[in-house]
């Protein structure tokens, strides 16, 4: 079963009580699910990810140790101190790959019968897809302290090469930081007409103003292109942005489930129902969606975007076109089909064990944090 809370612990940098007690209602949850006799025998393990490792070393570790502090004042179910940790890049990757595969019963099969992930969260964007043994072989090595681009994983009898990425600064909310940033001093044409204001992120606060004449959606997507730094040398055959290494691409990325602001924007402007949880979809409808947004005002946008924060609404022309370039343009040389699907945030899981951790009839429970700035 699942549960989830909101916001993320990444949303109190400042107060990390506050951050650990967000995670109660999860606990008490888990209190109802799980029977009292196998609690003691049942471990709590706390996963963090982009969110986190973007405060810091210092504000993470704080709020780390908050939620260790609960777990052992508060909660009746078996925990060590290393089970609350911030995942790595690889590991958010390839676990998201793990769960939306399993839950469509493909792990068990041919890579090629698998499909791709991308999470789109505010602070960094996650690629994850399953790549053949030839290709795996011909993975570049990174610097020393850097990611592996393929981690092996052994899954129902199977072998595979999952190719990960996780690349840090080109989330949604850090695009906006970048594409604001490109021309502090002028008015910036993803900006919807009739919105004057400050966008602050990472510390620092950006102007933001709309042209006199209101958002450009061809001059918003130069700007999305040269954030996405596509044209970077990059001294591999096949490459996404930036630089780095695509993996190959091949039957293990023709589909692709993007999700968290992917899914969020799509059903805020309309062209995804809310009410399903996994929708197919078109880069295109992102295109078609930016289009709109773009020739919309502000004040209009209040009326015809209901749904979309206030405090998002400015930015609604860019988040659609970053997330139309991000998919065509980065990620999209190879995808076929697309669907976004919904990714909870802050989440708990509990699962009964029926052996797979050593155990028969004992339960585990995992607070995924899958949080973005």
């Amino acid at each position: 079963m699942g549960s989830h809370v909101w916001p993320g612990l990444s949303s109190y940098p400042d107060n990390p009580q506050e951050a650990a007690d967000s995670l109660l209602p999860l606990l008490e949850k888990a209190n109802e699910v799980v029977p009292k006799d196998v609690q003691p025998d049942t471990p709590v393990k706390v996963g963090a990810t982009a969110g986190l490792r973007m405060l810091g070393d210092e504000t993470s570790e704080k709020i780390l140790q908050a939620v260790r502090d609960l777990l052992k004042d508060k909660s009746n179910f078996m925990f060590k101190d290393d089970w609350v940790t911030v995942l790595d890049g690889t590991q958010e990757g390839s676990y998201l790959w793990v769960a939306i595969n399993y839950l469509l019963k493909n792990v068990g099969n041919d890579y090629s019968s698998t499909v791709g992930v991308v999470d789109l969260g505010g602070g960094s964007v996650q690629m994850a897809y399953a790549i053949s043994e030839v290709d795996a072989a011909k993975a570049p090595t990174n610097a020393q302290g850097e990611d592996p681009y393929v981690t092996e994983m052994y899954l129902k009898g199977s072998k595979y090469y999952i190719y990960v990425h996780s690349y840090l600064n080109y989330g949604l909310l850090a695009a906006r930081a970048g594409i604001l940033g490109l021309d502090k001093d002028a008015d910036n044409p993803c900006i919807l007409a009739g919105y004057d204001g400050v966008y602050s992120y990472g510390g620092i606060d950006y102007k933001v103003s709309a042209p006199s004449s209101g958002s450009n959606i061809i001059k918003c997507r130069k700007q999305a292109l040269e954030v996405l730094k596509v044209n970077e040398y990059c001294p591999y055959k096949d490459c996404t942005f930036g630089g780095v290494w695509n993996g190959g691409g091949g039957l293990g990325q023709n589909t692709m489930y993007v999700g968290s602001y992917f899914y969020d924007r799509a059903a805020q402007v309309g062209f995804i129902d809310e009410s399903q949880r996994v929708v197919e979809a078109r880069p295109l409808d992102f295109q078609v969606a930016a289009l709109g947004a773009c020739l919309t005002t502000l004040e209009d946008a209040k009326s015809r975007y209901p749904k979309v924060d206030p405090n998002d609404l400015p930015y609604l022309c860019m988040d659609l076109v970053y997330q139309y370039t991000l998919l065509v343009d980065g990620f999209g040389k190879f995808i076929v089909q697309l669907y976004c699907i919904f990714l909870v945030l802050h989440t708990l899981k509990v699962a009964r064990s029926m052996g797979v951790w050593g155990q028969t009839n004992h339960f585990m429970i995992l607070l995924l944090l899958i949080h973005f700035l």
